[in-house]
């Protein structure tokens, strides 16, 4: 009788041992087929920039865009404006000047316009906006913007656009022995960057390029928004510059004025009010160039 009972039960028992390894396999298998779906299907799902995209018309005259730094920064602060003006077509390029003199930030500037292969408009933040007044007369140059920036004329120096202005306690530059400013450690986020997070502050305060401070007694020898259209952006929470001084340096060249809620790091915590300006200047300025497409 035990080998009759053995021999009816064992067919049983192999169906359950394959039953109980399927269970197994589908339990160790299945999750990972799953989590590869998973992963692929997020490989192949990309988010949408919170940008516009629109791309400007393959016939727009101007299509160059060229960018300026101002003091205690680089270029790299540039990102995210370069970011949706290349999402809309343009072509930027971002100078970066050395700080080291007026003339040495113009040179800098100019080589880079003159890689540009037609109409271009120049945009410069801060002490980027002496640069761009000088260097702007170049012929590729078809209008400026100015974002929070300075504006001397011709025979000006920079270090006289503050005068008959309120002083601007926050911002405050530490000059070291061979005339090179710094600004204030304590005083940064304050004074250039109170829109960001700590951490991001405490990064551009670490990473901060001096500037040589004889450049605010250059005077300047060309004023390019003579001849050229301007805009410019202001930031009205600029603690670098006092409102009125920079109310009253945009009205002075006649710029389009778009005034935005913002540090003195507007170029880098509005890019999109900035690239939007930008936009607008190209469109603007291709109406000076080629009137017939108006």
């Amino acid at each position: 009788m035990e080998h009759t009972q053995s021999s009816l039960f064992k067919p049983v028992r192999i169906l359950s041992a394959i039953a109980f390894t399927l269970a197994i396999l589908a339990v160790l298998v299945v999750p990972v087929f799953a989590k590869e779906g998973q992963e692929e299907m997020n490989a192949n799902t990309q988010t949408s920039p919170s940008y516009s995209t629109d791309r400007i018309a393959d016939d727009q005259t101007v299509k160059n865009v060229v960018l300026v730094h101002g003091a205690f920064a680089d270029g790299s602060g540039w990102r995210g404006v370069y970011e949706r003006l290349t999402a809309r077509g343009y072509r930027v390029t971002i100078a970066q000047n050395p700080l080291t003199s007026l003339e040495d930030d113009v040179a800098a500037t100019q080589r880079v316009l003159d890689r540009q292969d037609g109409p271009t408009i120049l945009v410069g933040h801060s002490w980027g906006g002496t640069v761009i007044t000088e260097a702007g007369v170049h012929p590729n140059v078809v209008g400026l913007v100015y974002i929070s920036a300075l504006s001397p004329d011709a025979g000006e120096t920079t270090a006289q656009q503050y005068e008959g202005f309120a002083a601007t306690p926050d911002f405050v530059i530490d000059v070291g022995e061979d005339g090179y400013g710094f600004l204030n450690l304590d005083k940064f986020k304050a004074g250039f960057a109170h829109d960001v997070s700590d951490a991001e502050a405490a990064f551009m305060r670490d990473s901060q390029v001096p500037i040589n401070m004889s450049v605010f007694g250059t005077p300047l020898q060309h004023a390019a928004w003579q001849t050229k259209p301007s805009w410019a952006v202001i930031a009205t929470e600029d603690r670098a510059f006092d409102l009125a001084m920079l109310r009253h340096m945009a009205n002075r060249i006649g710029a389009t004025i778009t005034e935005v809620p913002a540090s003195h790091s507007v170029f880098m915590t509005q890019p999109d009010v900035v690239a939007d300006t930008i936009h607008r200047a190209a469109q603007g300025a291709l109406i000076t160039v080629n009137p017939t497409t108006a």
